[in-house]
């Protein structure tokens, strides 16, 4: 187990689902009415700007589109939704699960990708980082990245970042990211290789490090590899609202015997405040930076 609340992914859609709406304003609920009567939906009026609508599993696709087309772009935003697989009243657990019919529309999209990650249709590659001094012919390998890869149903690959873009649309970031980690830690001990392995990880993935991270670091552990081999390697930095939040997941994962790295300094967004501010033990220089290092003194000097 590594984080039970990130591992838990909520179910929405059913063989019949009752889609229940609330909707900002009494022309919004005009507006739905009268698409569910045009598609012949089963629709009630439950509560004060609360629509019920019945949808087979077939339809829901169509309803979902329907629905974005039949109302205005800030109206489809402050829609609120939440599902359940019979219509009686809503209970707490259906109620909690309340989300916006943009990212419950992205979740039907995602549902894919909620399948690959409960059927575990992913691995881990792993491309060498070698020391600068060794030879090209018999380079010194210090440690490995891991590079997350995930397939659809028809087992076609599937670009990384297409993945995680979709994952954080739709509520799936949390468990995408944990599944990656997760995936990297596993596939790296049962290929046993040699040196370090270094793993990306999203700082806004996680909720709580005291908590998120506890049970990581003991999987880690109970795999069989030494903190001291595993740096997490920290992406979408420049997306990290709460830097406090930031530096209390980095201040774990170093409590712990893991050591940190920073994604792609030099990109534009990443200056030299985060390294004063994060410290972290490993620097990822963007290729832009790097390209042709060898013919340019200007670069030279700024690494």
């Amino acid at each position: 187990m590594w984080c039970a609340e990130c591992e838990s992914i909520d179910e929405y859609f059913y063989s019949t689902t009752y889609f229940w709406l609330f909707l900002p304003t009494s022309e919004a609920i005009n507006k739905v009415t009268k698409m569910a009567e045009y598609a012949k939906y089963p629709l009630e009026s439950v509560e004060h700007r609360c629509l019920r609508v019945q949808v087979e599993q077939s339809q829901t696709g169509n309803f979902l589109n329907q629905l974005n087309g039949c109302l205005d772009g800030p109206e489809f935003g402050g829609t609120k939704v939440t599902t359940s697989a019979q219509p009686s009243q809503l209970n707490i657990e259906e109620i909690s699960r309340m989300t916006t019919a943009e990212v419950l529309t992205r979740r039907y999209q995602a549902q894919w990708l909620a399948e690959a990650m409960n059927k575990h249709t992913y691995e881990s590659w792993f491309q060498p980082i070698v020391r600068a001094g060794s030879g090209v012919a018999d380079p010194s390998i210090f440690a490995h990245e891991s590079l997350f890869r995930i397939f659809d149903a028809h087992d076609s690959l599937i670009p990384p970042g297409f993945a995680f873009s979709l994952a954080e649309q739709s509520n799936l970031l949390f468990a995408l990211d944990l599944t990656a980690r997760r995936s990297a830690v596993e596939y790296f001990s049962r290929a046993k290789l040699k040196g370090k392995v270094f793993i990306n990880f999203n700082p806004s993935s996680i909720y709580d490090p005291a908590y998120c991270l506890r049970a990581a670091a003991s999987a880690i552990n109970e795999l069989g590899l030494k903190p001291a081999d595993v740096v997490f390697e920290i992406v979408e930095t420049h997306r990290a609202n709460d830097m406090n939040h930031l530096k209390g997941i980095l201040s774990f994962y170093r409590s712990s015997g893991f050591g940190v790295a920073l994604d792609d300094i030099g990109s534009g967004w990443s200056g030299l405040n985060l390294l004063e501010q994060l410290r972290p033990d490993y620097l990822k220089i963007d290729m832009e930076l790097i390209s042709g290092i060898d013919e340019n003194a200007y670069k030279q000097n700024i690494i």
